[in-house]
């Protein structure tokens, strides 16, 4: 745990966290729901090398953004008509797209310490929220999945495309605490990555702790230090009942 100059205020107003490799590893479910989406398309009939159609699919990822609708159709394209023959090409992209939300029933959870520290945090004063960039049904579906809505704050739950500021713009943050009525320096963001959750929080005042376990900004560093770095959310209870008096 790493401490900076940062000062943290008592008593503890709000505490906010991103979703992604910060309540679950996106990272690990992502893989397991991409390659169980090309093992399905193989199943119903694709002819392709499995190796060969993950690294198409990664690139394409890359290319267009998670956020892009047409990930398996471009795989297709890619590996040539050929791929195809025989076989109607709509039901091969079916194939894959009902393995990807099957994979999303299975694998999409919270790590078992959120969800104790969650459901502990509950039962204190400080509101929950969350604030998280993406495209707003596809992050509001994570958290009903997830199963977590029961211990957050319902009105502090703030996806960037409905406040119209996306990370790493510190209006954003600023906008959120503006809806909350609530002071900067009475508040705690927990996200993953460096320079979008962590160093406009610091730029606005905010507490900060950085949860540092997996995912793809986990060698990353940021313009500044977070007030607090953490491994899992038991790390995180402690500095709460330690430094902010939360019980």
């Amino acid at each position: 745990m790493t401490e900076n100059t940062h000062a943290v205020t008592k008593p503890l107003d709000a505490i906010f966290f991103d979703i992604d490799d910060t309540l679950f590893s996106t990272s690990v479910f992502a893989d397991k729901a991409r390659r169980g989406a090309i093992d399905a398309m193989i199943r119903a009939g694709l002819r392709a090398d499995r190796a060969e159609a993950l690294r198409e699919l990664d690139e394409i990822i890359a290319e267009f953004s998670s956020n892009y609708s047409g990930h398996f159709d471009k795989v297709l394209d890619r590996l040539g008509p050929e791929s195809t023959e025989g076989h109607n090409r709509a039901v091969i992209v079916a194939a894959g797209v009902v393995a990807y939300h099957s994979t999303k029933w299975r694998e999409l959870k919270v790590y078992d310490d959120v969800y104790e520290v969650l459901k502990w945090l509950a039962s204190t004063s400080p509101l929950r929220g969350i604030i998280s960039a993406g495209i707003t049904i596809k992050q509001a579906e994570k958290l009903v999945r997830l199963e977590v809505l029961e211990f957050l704050t319902p009105s502090a739950i703030f996806f960037t495309d409905q406040v119209g500021f996306s990370k790493p713009n510190p209006k954003l943050y600023r906008r959120v605490l503006q809806r909350m009525k609530l002071s900067p320096g009475r508040c705690l963001y927990v996200g993953d990555n460096p320079t979008h959750d962590i160093d406009p929080c610091n730029r606005e005042g905010w507490s900060t702790v950085r949860i540092r376990r997996s995912g793809r900004h986990a060698a990353e560093e940021g313009a500044t230090k977070p007030t607090y770095e953490i491994r899992d959310f038991f790390e995180l209870r402690r500095i709460l009942q330690s430094d902010f008096g939360v019980s």
